[in-house]
Protein backbone atom coordinates (compact mmCIF):
# COMPACT_ATOMS: atom_id res chain seq x y z
CA UNK A 1 0.00 0.00 0.00
CA UNK A 2 2.86 2.42 0.92
CA UNK A 3 4.75 2.12 -2.57
CA UNK A 4 1.42 2.51 -4.09
CA UNK A 5 0.85 5.54 -2.66
CA UNK A 6 4.82 6.79 -3.85
CA UNK A 7 3.45 5.63 -7.23
CA UNK A 8 1.15 8.34 -7.53
CA UNK A 9 2.59 10.65 -5.84
CA UNK A 10 5.38 10.13 -8.31
CA UNK A 11 2.98 10.31 -11.28
CA UNK A 12 1.44 13.10 -10.28
CA UNK A 13 4.69 15.30 -9.71
CA UNK A 14 6.03 13.75 -12.90
CA UNK A 15 2.66 15.34 -14.76
CA UNK A 16 3.36 18.88 -12.75
CA UNK A 17 7.23 19.12 -12.05
CA UNK A 18 8.36 16.76 -14.74
CA UNK A 19 10.50 15.18 -11.49
CA UNK A 20 10.79 12.18 -10.19
CA UNK A 21 10.37 11.86 -6.22
CA UNK A 22 14.22 10.82 -5.87
CA UNK A 23 15.14 14.09 -8.36
CA UNK A 24 12.84 15.85 -5.63
CA UNK A 25 14.69 14.37 -2.43
CA UNK A 26 12.22 12.21 -1.36
CA UNK A 27 11.88 8.28 -1.21
CA UNK A 28 11.72 6.35 -4.79
CA UNK A 29 8.66 4.09 -4.99
CA UNK A 30 9.61 0.41 -6.05
CA UNK A 31 8.77 0.30 -9.90
CA UNK A 32 10.90 -1.15 -12.50
CA UNK A 33 13.28 1.76 -14.04
CA UNK A 34 11.92 1.08 -17.79
CA UNK A 35 8.78 2.55 -16.46
CA UNK A 36 9.90 5.74 -16.26
CA UNK A 37 11.47 5.45 -19.15
CA UNK A 38 8.57 4.79 -21.36
CA UNK A 39 6.09 6.98 -19.28
CA UNK A 40 6.85 9.64 -21.70
CA UNK A 41 6.71 7.75 -24.62
CA UNK A 42 2.98 5.78 -23.22
CA UNK A 43 1.84 9.33 -22.88
CA UNK A 44 1.80 10.34 -26.63
CA UNK A 45 0.16 6.89 -27.18
CA UNK A 46 -2.39 6.50 -25.12
CA UNK A 47 -5.01 8.10 -27.52
CA UNK A 48 -7.97 5.43 -28.24
CA UNK A 49 -7.37 5.13 -32.17
CA UNK A 50 -11.26 4.23 -32.73
CA UNK A 51 -12.59 7.02 -31.16
CA UNK A 52 -10.15 9.56 -32.86
CA UNK A 53 -11.03 7.67 -36.38
CA UNK A 54 -14.83 8.36 -36.16
CA UNK A 55 -13.67 12.18 -34.74
CA UNK A 56 -11.96 12.48 -38.19
CA UNK A 57 -15.06 10.93 -40.00
CA UNK A 58 -17.30 12.84 -38.24
CA UNK A 59 -15.66 16.14 -38.62
CA UNK A 60 -12.96 16.21 -42.26
CA UNK A 61 -16.33 16.66 -44.13
CA UNK A 62 -16.88 20.45 -41.75
CA UNK A 63 -13.46 21.59 -43.39
CA UNK A 64 -14.06 24.69 -45.59
CA UNK A 65 -11.96 25.16 -48.58
CA UNK A 66 -8.69 26.78 -46.90
CA UNK A 67 -8.74 24.57 -44.08
CA UNK A 68 -8.99 21.49 -46.42
CA UNK A 69 -5.90 22.64 -48.35
CA UNK A 70 -4.16 23.17 -45.26
CA UNK A 71 -5.19 19.53 -43.29
CA UNK A 72 -4.18 17.86 -46.66
CA UNK A 73 -1.02 19.77 -47.16
CA UNK A 74 0.36 18.87 -43.77
CA UNK A 75 -0.81 15.01 -44.08
CA UNK A 76 0.82 14.62 -47.07
CA UNK A 77 3.92 16.16 -45.42
CA UNK A 78 3.22 13.75 -42.77
CA UNK A 79 3.05 10.68 -44.97
CA UNK A 80 5.73 11.07 -47.36
CA UNK A 81 7.92 12.11 -44.56
CA UNK A 82 8.73 15.06 -46.41
CA UNK A 83 9.30 17.27 -43.27
CA UNK A 84 8.44 20.75 -43.29
CA UNK A 85 8.00 23.61 -41.20
CA UNK A 86 4.62 25.43 -41.79
CA UNK A 87 2.76 28.37 -39.75
CA UNK A 88 -1.02 28.46 -40.05
CA UNK A 89 -2.33 32.34 -38.88
CA UNK A 90 -5.51 33.71 -39.58
CA UNK A 91 -7.53 35.56 -37.67
CA UNK A 92 -9.56 34.30 -34.70
CA UNK A 93 -12.89 32.37 -34.73
CA UNK A 94 -12.03 30.78 -37.98
CA UNK A 95 -11.01 27.46 -37.17
CA UNK A 96 -7.40 26.99 -36.38
CA UNK A 97 -7.94 24.91 -33.46
CA UNK A 98 -10.46 22.83 -34.84
CA UNK A 99 -7.82 22.06 -37.92
CA UNK A 100 -5.23 21.42 -35.54
CA UNK A 101 -6.86 19.17 -33.51
CA UNK A 102 -8.03 17.12 -36.93
CA UNK A 103 -4.88 17.12 -37.86
CA UNK A 104 -4.00 15.62 -34.78
CA UNK A 105 -6.65 13.30 -34.48
CA UNK A 106 -5.66 11.65 -37.90
CA UNK A 107 -2.05 11.33 -37.26
CA UNK A 108 -2.93 9.77 -33.76
CA UNK A 109 -5.52 7.56 -34.71
CA UNK A 110 -2.90 5.37 -37.31
CA UNK A 111 -0.76 4.97 -34.13
CA UNK A 112 1.81 7.70 -34.43
CA UNK A 113 2.82 10.32 -32.28
CA UNK A 114 1.84 13.56 -33.22
CA UNK A 115 3.45 15.89 -30.25
CA UNK A 116 1.05 18.71 -29.33
CA UNK A 117 2.33 22.27 -27.65
CA UNK A 118 1.77 25.23 -26.96
CA UNK A 119 3.54 28.78 -25.73
CA UNK A 120 1.37 29.33 -22.86
CA UNK A 121 -1.00 27.05 -20.60
CA UNK A 122 -3.89 28.36 -21.35
CA UNK A 123 -3.37 27.49 -25.47
CA UNK A 124 -1.71 24.06 -23.87
CA UNK A 125 -5.16 23.52 -23.25
CA UNK A 126 -6.81 23.66 -26.06
CA UNK A 127 -5.23 20.64 -27.66
CA UNK A 128 -5.73 17.25 -27.10
CA UNK A 129 -3.02 15.80 -25.21
CA UNK A 130 -1.58 19.10 -25.10
CA UNK A 131 1.00 20.41 -22.88
CA UNK A 132 3.48 23.51 -22.82
CA UNK A 133 6.39 24.11 -25.34
CA UNK A 134 8.67 25.08 -21.64
CA UNK A 135 7.52 22.01 -19.76
CA UNK A 136 7.80 19.06 -22.36
CA UNK A 137 11.04 20.50 -24.24
CA UNK A 138 12.86 20.94 -20.86
CA UNK A 139 13.40 24.51 -22.22
CA UNK A 140 16.52 26.58 -20.28
CA UNK A 141 14.27 29.34 -17.86
CA UNK A 142 17.37 31.78 -18.35
CA UNK A 143 17.44 31.50 -22.21
CA UNK A 144 17.76 35.23 -23.15
CA UNK A 145 21.05 34.95 -21.65
CA UNK A 146 22.69 32.13 -23.05
CA UNK A 147 25.04 32.15 -25.86
CA UNK A 148 23.78 29.02 -27.77
CA UNK A 149 20.66 27.26 -25.60
CA UNK A 150 19.69 23.97 -25.86
CA UNK A 151 16.79 22.16 -24.42
CA UNK A 152 17.73 20.41 -21.31
CA UNK A 153 16.83 16.75 -22.72
CA UNK A 154 19.84 13.97 -22.90
CA UNK A 155 20.31 11.76 -26.02
CA UNK A 156 19.03 9.28 -23.89
CA UNK A 157 16.14 10.38 -21.74
CA UNK A 158 12.46 9.48 -22.79
CA UNK A 159 11.68 12.70 -24.15
CA UNK A 160 14.47 12.07 -26.22
CA UNK A 161 12.61 8.92 -27.54
CA UNK A 162 9.72 10.24 -28.06
CA UNK A 163 11.31 13.20 -30.03
CA UNK A 164 12.83 10.78 -32.37
CA UNK A 165 9.79 8.74 -32.82
CA UNK A 166 7.21 11.91 -33.27
CA UNK A 167 5.35 12.44 -36.94
CA UNK A 168 4.99 16.05 -36.00
CA UNK A 169 5.15 18.91 -33.37
CA UNK A 170 2.54 21.34 -33.26
CA UNK A 171 3.41 24.19 -31.73
CA UNK A 172 0.58 26.72 -30.76
CA UNK A 173 1.20 30.48 -30.44
CA UNK A 174 5.10 29.35 -31.55
CA UNK A 175 5.42 33.27 -32.61
CA UNK A 176 4.90 34.04 -28.97
CA UNK A 177 8.01 32.42 -27.77
CA UNK A 178 10.95 33.99 -27.31
CA UNK A 179 13.60 33.46 -30.59
CA UNK A 180 16.67 31.54 -28.43
CA UNK A 181 13.62 29.11 -27.21
CA UNK A 182 12.98 28.31 -30.89
CA UNK A 183 16.75 28.09 -31.92
CA UNK A 184 17.41 25.79 -28.20
CA UNK A 185 14.61 23.55 -30.14
CA UNK A 186 16.18 23.96 -33.28
CA UNK A 187 19.56 22.44 -31.76
CA UNK A 188 18.73 19.86 -30.24
CA UNK A 189 16.28 18.54 -32.77
CA UNK A 190 19.19 18.57 -35.32
CA UNK A 191 21.47 16.53 -32.25
CA UNK A 192 18.84 13.95 -31.39
CA UNK A 193 17.23 13.55 -35.33
CA UNK A 194 20.40 13.08 -37.20
CA UNK A 195 19.17 15.83 -39.61
CA UNK A 196 15.74 13.31 -40.24
CA UNK A 197 12.81 14.87 -41.24
CA UNK A 198 9.88 16.19 -39.35
CA UNK A 199 7.07 18.13 -40.11
CA UNK A 200 6.89 21.18 -37.37
CA UNK A 201 3.19 22.96 -37.60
Amino acid sequence: MYNEALIIIEDMCLTIVNKALVQLGMTAPNREIHDLFDRELQREQEFNSNDLRLFVQSNITKLNIQQKHVYDTIMQAVSNNAGGLYFLDAPGGTGKTFVVSLILATIRSEQKIALALASSGIAATLLEGGRTAHSALKLPLNVQVIETPTCNISRNSAMAKVLRLTSIILWDECTMANKKSLEAFNRTMQDLRNQQLLVVL
